[in-house]
């Protein structure tokens, strides 16, 4: 479990994030919603150790997520950015292989060659491991770089592993969005810490079990889907108004503008 206690964070002497209580737990995936600015990304880098907040504490299993080492960190604990730039040409095979960097000395190649190939699939980014990462599609890029943190969680046990995700369906088409999100719901249900923003409400309602959703750096509601996706709070937050629609199987969920 990762608590956050009292966690403020300040840019140019404003609070930008400020999460008096939140406790993510393992077995659940995690839906971060809201609308651009509602801090959402500042709220992954704190709980995932990237930021250290201006006050609070989070805690990783009772230990200050600060005070663990980053190689241990970063074999338990792996973010998926909203964007990854590279500075040189590579093939999606090798930035693949980045992942299993944590692990150096620790595993052997062909163990490494495992945890690459098994990730690959997941991501289904096989047929591009030669290709050059800078000659694909957003969509393909962001797959393999989705691959490349599988990766570097391979190996450890998934109750122990904690994996965040910024905005991982930004550039996906449809059928690749859900599959990512599948993905993300099945190490939750292996009992992995998963942490996705989302901006696509259906999906959220889809795929997570709870929904935080942040406005003004604030989290304003956090509970299941059905509960806090309702057309008052999703009217307010995002200064729209909404009708919400169910589909048949009653979990699914659509707004549509009125």
């Amino acid at each position: 479990m990762i608590v956050a206690r009292g966690v403020v964070v300040r840019r140019g002497g404003r609070v930008i994030l400020e999460v008096p209580a939140l406790e993510v737990t393992g077995g659940v995936l995690l839906g971060l919603v809201g609308p651009n600015g509602a801090g959402k990304s500042t709220l992954v880098r704190v709980l995932s150790g990237e930021l250290a907040p201006d006050s609070g504490t989070v805690t990783w299993e009772d230990t200050e997520i600060a005070r663990i080492a980053p190689a241990a960190l970063a074999r338990r604990r792996a973010v998926l950015p909203q964007a990854s730039v590279l500075g040189f040409p590579l093939r999606a095979e090798a930035v693949v292989r980045l992942g299993r960097i944590p692990h150096a000395g620790r595993v052997t190649r062909a163990e490494d060659a495992r945890a690459v190939a098994a990730a690959m699939r997941l991501a289904g980014v096989e047929t591009l491991a030669q290709r050059i990462v800078q000659g694909l599609s957003g969509g393909e890029a962001q797959r393999v770089q989705l691959a490349r943190v599988l990766a570097q969680l391979h190996g450890t046990p998934t109750e122990r592993t904690a994996l965040f995700l910024d905005e991982p369906t930004s550039s996906l088409d449809l059928a690749h969005a859900h599959a990512i999100l599948r993905v993300a719901a099945e190490r939750a249900r292996a009992g992995g810490i998963v942490v996705a923003v989302l901006h696509d409400l259906a999906a959220a309602s889809r795929w997570c079990d709870r929904v935080a959703v942040m406005e003004g750096g604030r989290i304003v509601a956090h509970g299941p889907p059905e509960a806090v996706l309702d057309e008052a709070t999703v009217g307010r937050v995002w200064a729209v108004p909404v009708r919400r629609v169910r589909v048949a199987d009653g979990r699914d969920m659509v707004f549509l503008p009125r």
